[in-house]
């Protein structure tokens, strides 16, 4: 299994031990060379429209629990992945998902220090864990999952 880090200062192709800097945030792809079958190589995606580019699972970066699948990332006020801080001035990265079975939630909805207008939130932890992953939004008729980015890893086989 190779597995990508995602949203750090580095990505690492664990199968190769290989590290990969990164000035930014890039996807990551792995590309078989026709000519050498064992060979392996990284390419660069496109670090705006791409975070996870191959369509895969989603994995809790502390314990490799699945948290959700590539194919559940959905726009909230016209974008996947977002920069907040909160009132203690951390700043988090966070893509938006609809569904991310791998994620439990604790306390109680609040709607004191919301991201998105309307929405009321809760803690999302890792279920196999507890890391925290994130939050769960949830409004009158909906209810998404923002998930902080470098939290999580992709495995992209």
């Amino acid at each position: 299994m190779t597995v990508g880090l995602i949203g750090d200062d580095y990505i690492v192709e664990m199968s190769m031990n290989q590290v990969v800097p990164q000035s930014e945030p890039i996807g990551l792809k792995e590309t078989r060379d026709s000519d050498r079958s064992n060979t392996s190589t990284l390419t660069r995606s496109s670090p705006k429209d791409q975070i996870f580019p191959e369509r895969g699972v989603l994995l809790c970066k502390a314990c490799g629990k699945v948290i959700t699948h590539e194919k559940q990332r959905i726009a909230i006020q016209g974008a996947h992945r977002h920069t907040f801080a909160n009132p203690h001035g951390l700043v988090f990265e966070i893509g938006v998902f609809l569904h991310a079975p791998g994620c439990g939630y604790q306390g109680d909805l609040t709607p004191e220090f919301s991201w998105f207008s309307g929405y009321q939130w809760k803690i999302a932890v890792c279920s196999g864990c507890q890391a925290h992953l994130g939050w769960l939004f949830v409004a009158e008729s909906s209810r998404f999952n923002g998930l902080i980015l470098n939290r999580l890893v992709q495995n992209i086989h």
